[in-house]
């Protein structure tokens, strides 16, 4: 059985809307970052935060930004703040659960950028990432101490995205995997490659969060 809660998580005197979702005996949580112009809503990361709990992971989807700050072009590109309000939310999170649940970030777009460089931040603390047609490209200065496992997950018809992950890819020195999906394009909606995106980030998430236990 999952319990869910919609929360409030306060960050930079804001106050962002967020889904807890928490199955029965969590094997570690998940927080995702939402890619530019999307938010907690994203059909895609409810696709991929629904295959996580049926592996017995924990999700927090929250709105990286308010309906104001949305609004602005520049504040859906500033990854110092969407870092700043990742951090938050992990604060409140273990804040709010038992101490040294494994925790792992999920970014899309933009939002990937934001969970690697909060990962970066956080040392430990961060097991796991996984990163769906991210733009790591623009944490480009900190990746190389990223120290969580972190899987790349790119279309194959991406082709201008592909490239800069593979070149974060380089300068990445912790554990690390980029799979490129045949056939997808940056949002995966081709028929079956979000279905690949779940179960990939599923088992990474099951077997490293689990590993680093």
């Amino acid at each position: 059985m999952t319990v869910e809660n919609i929360v409030q998580i306060p960050a930079d005197g804001a106050i962002l809307e967020g889904e807890l979702a928490v199955p029965a005996e969590p094997e570690g949580f998940v927080l995702f970052a939402h890619g530019s112009g999307s938010s907690r809503h994203s059909r895609r990361n409810h696709f991929v935060a629904r295959a996580l709990r049926e592996a017995g992971i924990a999700t927090l989807l929250f709105d990286l930004l308010t309906e104001s700050e949305e609004a602005a072009l520049d504040r859906r590109f500033d990854i110092g703040l969407l870092t700043r309000r990742l951090e938050a939310a992990t604060h409140w999170l273990e804040a709010s659960q038992p101490a040294g649940i494994p925790l792992g970030y999920f970014g899309a777009s933009t939002g990937a950028a934001a969970a690697l460089e909060a990962a970066a931040h956080a040392g430990e603390r961060i097991r796991a990432v996984v990163s769906r047609g991210g733009r790591p490209d623009l944490a480009a200065e900190v990746l190389p101490q990223v120290r969580a496992a972190t899987l790349l997950l790119v279309g194959g018809r991406d082709a201008e995205v592909l490239e800069l992950n593979r070149q974060a890819f380089e300068r990445l020195s912790c554990a690390k995997r980029l799979v490129v999906v045949p056939g997808a394009t940056h949002l995966f909606e081709e028929p079956s490659t979000l279905e690949t995106v779940a179960g990939h980030a599923a088992s990474w998430f099951e077997s490293q969060l689990t590993a680093s236990a």
